[in-house]
């Protein structure tokens, strides 16, 4: 079937539609919202409603593009105070923490296969180890969209250690698939070689992605753009250039754009929250595209031969390979409780990583990656369903959660970072107003202007004399 251009932009406009429209549902009863977008891409797929998207590269390109851009955004939304308590466990996690979940799941793997394969196919152990690695991460952007989505915060600083991880351990999944692709190619690589692979990797991608994203910092500041809207196309483009330039010199782009998106969300920029919108937007619109095109590209009629091993290899991951991965990893850290451990191994959330990392094997054309692919989209559907609708309930059973704190801001003013100042919302108790019930009774400290009063639904510009009643909120402005 030949598709014109308005066809495209149709059928793209349906999918993106209904994939927004079903997501309610997620809300409703808990079930990962990206999850539904996969289910979206898999309904009007080859086993759906007929419609025909099988090209491996190009799902990797829409993949490598989108993760740029999430790591990123993730890496902006990072703030250097709150993970600074938890920079080693979050390290480890997603250094050690992957390679140990990729060894267990590994042999586990090899045995399974060939058990199931009854002797005519044999899964050599570095195919094995191959199909581990692809998944041996925790998803960043499941892991940010049901903490955010489900409006949950955590005790003992679990939050910014999950999110430290799931946002910075993709480069080590990505660096064990390839060098395990290449392993496969070459028919055998020493330790030492391997052992630099990975050390360029890590080196080149945290040195580029240190030094351009200050660079970046400075570019934005300093270039006075007559038009603000350009200030995001400008770091978008810094985004990619971010990524290709560490690719070419044989870094990790991946670790390059989630660094350099800490050095632009920690540093002061010039239209940082237009920018931060931006980006939040783009980073929905291409987490549904990344979803929508996975769920397109698979066969699930396929995975009907590979779903009783692929029930057991994620039920593994689940309860043994990942939860003895995190208590090996956090042995130095006698300070995080057993729950606590106990809590960030069910969060081993698996997502369109996982299945990117996937499309790999199939664009290098490695023996049986047909079947790595299928077993690591089962996988993933397996884990955002038991794992990603459980998050909160398990949470809840170990007591390790706790409310959001309400941020009282329904004002829609905004003051520019670069200011020196800030917004804050106060909300009048009967001791606020001991002294009196006027604004001028007040007794506000130094450089504090109150600027609006919202009552009830009443929204109201302030003055002296005005009398205030408890539970009035009060938006100000202060250095």
């Amino acid at each position: 079937m030949t598709f014109t251009p308005e066809s495209i932009l149709l059928i793209g406009g349906i999918l993106l539609f209904v994939s927004i429209l079903v997501s309610k549902t997620g809300y409703r009863f808990g079930v990962p919202t990206l999850l539904l977008f996969l289910i979206v891409g898999m309904f009007f797929g080859s086993d759906g409603l007929g419609l025909e998207f099988h090209d491996a590269d190009e799902a990797q390109f829409i993949g490598m593009i989108s993760l740029s851009i999430i790591l990123f955004t993730g890496g902006m939304d990072t703030n250097f105070k709150e993970i600074r308590p938890v920079l080693g466990p979050g390290i480890l996690l997603s250094t050690a923490g992957v390679a140990l979940t990729t060894l267990f799941t590994g042999l586990f793997i090899h045995f399974v296969l060939n058990f199931f394969s009854k002797g005519n196919i044999e899964h050599s152990f570095a195919i094995s180890m191959l199909t581990a690695a692809t998944m041996s991460s925790t998803d960043s952007a499941s892991v940010f969209n049901i903490l955010r989505t489900q409006r949950m915060n955590l005790k003992h600083n679990l939050r910014p250690m999950l999110e430290l991880e799931s946002g910075s351990n993709d480069p080590m999944a990505y660096m064990l698939t390839i060098v395990l692709i290449q392993l496969i190619q070459s028919s055998g690589m020493s330790g030492w070689e391997i052992g630099g692979m990975l050390l360029i990797q890590f080196v080149m991608g945290g040195f580029i992605g240190f030094t351009l994203g200050q660079l970046t910092v400075r570019l934005i500041n300093r270039i006075r753009l007559a038009n603000s809207s350009l200030y995001t196309i400008l770091l978008l483009s810094s985004i990619f250039l971010i990524f290709t330039l560490t690719t070419f010199a044989k870094g990790n782009g991946y670790l390059a754009v989630y660094i350099a998106g800490m050095v632009v969300g920690n540093s002061r920029i010039v239209n940082k929250r237009e920018i931060s919108t931006f980006l939040d937007g783009m980073t929905w619109l291409f987490q549904i595209i990344m979803f929508l095109t996975l769920g397109l590209l698979v066969n699930p009629h396929e995975m009907l031969d590979i779903a009783i091993p692929a029930i057991l290899i994620g039920v593994f991951m689940m309860i043994f390979a990942r939860p003895l991965s995190v208590f090996i990893s956090l042995l130095p850290f006698k300070q995080i409780t057993f729950r606590s451990r106990v809590f960030v191994s069910w969060v081993g959330l698996r997502g369109a990583v996982p299945i990117i990392f996937a499309t790999y094997p199939l664009v290098a054309e490695i023996q049986g990656a047909r079947i790595i692919f299928n077993i690591v989209f089962f996988i993933t559907i397996l884990s955002l369903v038991i794992q990603g609708s459980s998050i909160s309930f398990l949470a809840r059973k170990l007591h390790l959660d706790e409310p959001l704190k309400e941020e009282h801001n329904h004002y829609g003013i905004e003051i520019p970072e670069e200011v020196g100042t800030q917004l804050k919302a106060i909300i009048l108790t009967e001791e606020m107003l001991i002294h009196g019930n006027c604004l001028k009774d007040m007794k506000l400290p130094n450089g504090m202007l109150v600027m609006l009063i919202k009552r009830q639904d009443e929204f109201i510009v302030p003055n002296g004399t005005l009398e205030l009643n408890v539970d009035d909120e009060l938006l100000v402005i202060s250095k």
